[in-house]
């Protein structure tokens, strides 16, 4: 059977032979048990409804294995034949580009190149996910493939729930995940009703269709450390031989020894799982690995004294790195995190004092002890990063829900107060002021022609766009214009590509715009191929996140989620080519809400007045939103955008002075 024949057929006529895991891949742990006997049968029901009456008796005993075994049912027997990986757009059977475009996105995300845990169908984060089973990934793409332009497909968390008649200028898909009633959107409740096989956590990229692989963080990564390192460099100063210490080499977490590396500085990433690391090692992504403790201080401090530019990665516990470097006197300059804290218990962590497999098999047979466990390497490590810290270590929490975990683990992360925590948001400190609140954010693009020769036209093309507005950007933007033309300048060699052609840099409303417009028009040309824009749902407008994206936001809002729902609300009627919405993202289920979209430019002048208006609007929503919260980066940013936009009207807020708030 032919590719196609196999994305059209669907659910199998015959029913498929029994398929077991494959020991080449990665696999997310094996969940805890958190179903009653009754809900067994209720999660056993609701998988057997995907399949015909007379193939129950054989899959109800295999899938009760699943769910006995894993935690879940991913129904490994209907993993489909065919390689799974972003084909060029045209050998997709579809019957208009948008609907093929997003069966290659779809197969981009679950790239055993690209995902986590492919075979699981998640794509990082340890339970970000596209689909929650084989039978969802089936259905979804043969009703991408027979849609039309007058059809909308409605996923709900995972599930197709099908094809409804809708109209040309509509979302080909409109996606929802995790949209749990508020009173049952607790991290157990995700555990609970994943379970049962009606939810799921769709990460922030994973369940949009959007992930791009680690290149996807890795140029928000980079400007991050290098105003991290600005922040403690003398004039003139290089990075090189600077330590940068951080944890997680997983799906996101995998960008930053690339990160480092482009940033100029020496960076060491701890990762317990052997096979996440060695991965990146093959991607080229990290510089060195390394598996012995002793090895590891030696070499640091080699490359230290020779102010090296080099990224090592330690296969081991973050927590001993901490502890054994503030032994050592080695300084450390910059301190992060980036395991996945947001799935503390389920594989996110991994404590100190045990090895991976012993984690893995504690999780499943003594999940109660292992969240002691968890609590307990959390308090070390907090003690370990304040040693630093008091010895001159900038560290910053890189919004993975790090310091929200350790203070529920009673770790000192906290001010003399308590009211705040000690460290930083990395939000709060750089990307808020510098990047968000003038409407920069990680803007990204996918070549659906699958040829690395559309790529390097459109990072030229990128360029030159960059180029003319730099010469006419505002003082106060400057610098991040410059250091987004330097990374458009430089993507090619840094060898940023895993899975599909795909780029990623910073822009603003102008900037995105002016970009997609130049590709449209090279598409109208046939000097390229059909793109598909899209962004990071971290960014200026399409997160609501009160310990990452809004947490520079202080009027009492970063609590709300108005933004994120206006966002993925007001895209879908201004041309968007699908959107999503989503519970979760990387600080964790309940805690944030976040949108997005995909947009596929074919040259056609529709899809130029589509960018015009969407892209003004994904962007403008959240300067706004930032400017009523009395940003001044915002403000500044807005009134410029209304000086150029004789439509846009925008309410600004009038500042109090202090003496006037004196009343209680």
């Amino acid at each position: 059977m032919t590719f196609k024949e196999e994305i059209l057929q669907g659910i199998p006529d015959r029913l498929p032979p029994p398929k077991g895991r494959s020991d080449q891949f990665s696999h997310a742990p094996r969940r805890k048990q958190v179903l009653s006997p009754a809900e067994k049968k209720l999660a056993l029901r609701n998988a057997l409804r995907y399949f015909k009456p007379e193939w129950h008796a054989e899959l109800a005993p295999e899938f009760a294995q699943e769910l006995q075994e894993y935690g879940r049912i991913y129904m490994y027997r209907f993993m489909p034949e065919h390689p799974i990986h972003a084909r060029p757009i045209e050998d997709y059977p579809a019957n208009c580009t948008e609907a093929a475009a997003i069966q290659l996105m779809i197969q981009n995300n679950l790239d055993p190149e690209v995902a986590q845990h492919p075979q699981e169908l998640i794509t990082y984060g340890g339970n970000g996910a596209v689909f929650q089973n084989w039978a969802q990934y089936r259905l979804c793409m043969k009703y991408l493939a027979e849609m039309n332009e007058d059809q909308s497909l409605h996923m709900y968390s995972g599930h197709p729930m099908g094809l409804f008649p809708s109209a040309p200028g509509s979302p080909r898909v409109v996606v929802t995940n995790g949209m749990m009633i508020p009173n049952h959107s607790k991290p157990a409740d995700w555990d609970k009703y994943n379970a049962l096989g009606v939810t799921q956590y769709g990460q922030m990229t994973a369940g949009s269709y959007m992930y791009i692989g680690p290149q996807g963080i890795v140029h928000g990564t980079t400007i991050t450390v290098m105003n991290a390192l600005r922040k403690i460099l003398k004039p003139g100063e290089s990075g090189g031989g600077k330590l940068f210490l951080t944890a997680g080499l997983g799906g996101m977490s995998g960008a930053q020894p690339k990160a480092g590396n482009i940033a100029g500085c020496l960076s060491v990433c701890a990762e317990i799982n052997p096979h996440a690391a060695e991965k990146r090692h093959a991607q080229g992504w990290v510089d060195e690995l390394i598996r012995d403790m002793d090895e590891l201080i030696y070499r640091v401090k080699e490359l230290t004294a020779q102010k090296a530019v080099r990224s090592l990665a330690f296969i081991g516990n973050v927590v001993d790195v901490w502890e054994r470097f503030a032994d050592e006197g080695i300084h450390v300059h910059l301190g992060s995190d980036q395991t996945s804290l947001h799935l503390p218990y389920s594989g996110g962590y991994y404590p100190a004092g045990l090895s991976f497999e012993e984690s893995n098999q504690m999780m499943k047979e003594d999940p109660i002890r292992f969240e002691e466990k968890v609590q307990e390497s959390l308090r070390r490590q907090v003690e370990a990063i304040n040693r630093h810290s008091s010895m001159g270590t900038y560290f910053f929490d890189y919004g993975n829900a790090f310091l929200l975990e350790s203070k529920r683990a009673g770790a000192a992360v906290g001010t003399s107060d308590q009211k705040e925590f000690r460290y930083p948001s990395y939000v709060q400190d750089i990307l808020g002021p510098l990047c968000f609140d003038f409407g920069f954010g990680p803007f990204r693009w996918v070549c659906a022609s699958g040829k690395p020769s559309d790529l390097e036209k459109t990072d030229a093309i990128a360029a030159r766009v960059l180029e003319k507005l730099i010469q006419e950007a505002p003082e106060e933007i400057q610098q991040q214009m410059q250091d987004n033309l330097n990374w458009i300048q430089q993507a090619g060699e840094n060898k940023l590509v895993v899975g599909s052609q795909a780029r990623i840099l910073y822009a603003d409303a102008v900037g995105r715009i002016a970009i997609a417009q130049a590709f449209n028009d090279a598409i109208e040309k046939g000097e390229i191929g059909p793109v598909v824009l899209g962004r990071d749902h971290h960014d200026v407008s399409g997160t609501d996140s009160p310990y990452r994206e809004t947490s520079n936001i202080y009027d009492g809002s970063q609590f709300t989620a108005d933004m994120a729902i206006h966002n993925v609300i007001g895209d879908s009627f201004r041309g968007a080519s699908w959107v999503s919405i989503h519970n979760g993202g990387g600080v964790g289920w309940g805690e944030v809400i976040n949108g997005g979209f995909g947009l596929v430019l074919d040259g056609s002048e529709q899809a130029s007045k589509r960018l015009q208006s969407m892209l003004f609007y994904d962007v403008n929503n959240g300067v706004a939103r930032r400017s009523w919260a009395r940003n001044p980066n915002a403000r500044l940013a807005i009134e410029r955008e209304m000086e150029r936009s004789p439509g846009l009207r925008v309410q600004l807020p009038h500042l109090v002075a202090e003496e006037h708030l004196n009343q209680f």
